[in-house]
C-alpha cells in the first residue's frame, strides 16, 4: 500500500507544477503560494475530520510537535522558492532542480535513519540522479535573446528545503497518524506564507488575482493536498529512501505536460538528463 501511495503522490505532484505555473503567469508568486495553501489546509483537515483522527492531536508528544513544525517551515520555504522559479523559469529546468533533493534526503536518510540495504545500488542511483539534474540545467533564453539563469538560485532552494522537509516530517510523524500530521504541517504553513506576503505589502494584489488563475491555483492546492496526503501515509509507513525517489518520478508527468500545455521542448543533452534521472529512481525502486 505504501509503494501505491508514493505512486499516486508522484502522479498529484506532477500535475501540481503544470496547473501552479497556469496560475502564475500574471499573479505574483507569493500572493499564489499563500491563496493555494487555503486550500491544502481546507483539504488536510477535510481528511482529519474524514478519518476521525483529530481526538488524537492531545497525545502528540512535544518532540513530534516540534520536528512537525519545522517540517511546517521547511515546506512554506521550499514552496515560495518553487513557485519564485517557476515564475521565472520553464517547468522542465525548474522541476529537475527541485526534484535532486532526493539526492539529498536518500544521503541523510542513510546517515539518520540507517537505511543501508542495498547501499551500493542506492548511492549508485543517487549519482546518477545528480548527474541527471546537471544535464538538464541549461540557460533559458530570454525575450532580449540572451541567456538567463535568474530561476536557478530559487529552485536550487527549493530542493534543499524539500529535502529537510522528508527528513523532518519523518522523525515528526513517528506516532502520529498521518493525516493529522499533514494538516498540522500545513497550518504552519499558511501562517508562514501569509505573513510574507503581508511583510512585503502585497496583501492589495490578492483582489486583483485574475480569476482564471485563481481557479488555477485553487486545482494546484487540492492536487498538493493530494499528494501530501498519499506521500507522508508513503513515508511513516515505508521507507524515505525508497518512497521519496517514486514521488521524485513526477518530473515525468510536469515534463510530459509542459511539451503539451506550454510547447516546452527538451534538448538532446535534457533528454539523457531525464533518462538518467528516472534510471536512477528505478534502480533504488526495484532493488532498495
Amino acid at each position: 500500500m505504501w509503494i501505491l501511495a508514493a505512486v499516486c503522490s508522484a502522479l498529484f505532484a506532477g500535475l501540481t507544477s503544470i496547473l501552479a505555473k497556469c496560475g502564475i503567469r500574471k499573479t505574483d508568486s507569493d500572493v499564489a503560494t499563500a491563496l493555494r495553501t487555503i486550500v491544502v489546509a481546507l483539504f488536510s483537515w477535510v481528511m482529519v475530520a474524514v478519518v476521525g483522527s483529530f481526538h488524537t492531536i492531545t497525545s502528540i508528544s512535544r518532540t513530534s510537535l516540534l520536528f512537525l513544525v519545522l517540517s511546517g517551515l521547511a515546506t512554506g520555504a521550499s514552496w515560495i522558492c518553487y513557485f519564485k522559479a517557476l515564475s521565472l523559469g520553464d517547468v522542465n529546468k525548474v522541476v529537475p532542480i527541485d526534484k535532486s533533493s532526493t539526492v539529498l534526503t536518500v544521503l541523510l536518510a542513510i546517515v539518520l535513519f540507517g537505511e543501508t540495504n542495498n547501499l551500493a545500488v542506492k548511492l549508485v542511483g543517487t549519482a546518477m540522479l545528480g548527474a541527471g539534474v546537471l544535464l538538464m540545467i541549461e540557460k533559458k533564453q530570454s525575450a532580449a535573446g540572451s541567456s538567463s539563469r535568474a530561476y536557478l538560485p530559487y529552485a536550487v532552494g527549493s530542493a534543499v528545503f524539500a529535502a529537510l522537509t522528508s527528513i523532518l516530517a519523518k522523525i515528526g510523524i513517528s506516532g502520529v497518524e498521518s493525516n493529522l500530521g499533514t494538516a498540522i504541517r500545513t497550518v504552519v504553513v499558511l501562517i508562514m506564507a501569509w505573513c510574507i506576503v503581508l511583510m512585503k505589502g502585497k496583501q492589495t494584489l490578492v483582489r486583483h488575482v485574475d480569476p482564471r488563475e485563481l481557479a488555477f491555483i485553487a486545482l494546484s492546492g487540492v492536487a498538493t493536498g493530494a499528494s501530501w496526503l498519499c506521500y507522508y501515509y508513503a513515508i511513516q509507513t515505508g521507507v524515505v529512501s525508497v518512497v521519496v525517489p517514486i514521488d521524485k518520478l513526477s518530473i515525468l508527468v510536469s515534463i510530459a505536460f509542459s511539451r503539451v500545455v506550454f510547447g516546452e521542448r527538451l534538448t538532446r543533452r535534457a533528454a539523457v538528463g531525464l533518462l538518467l534521472m528516472v534510471a536512477g529512481t528505478l534502480a533504488m525502486t526495484l532493488f532498495a
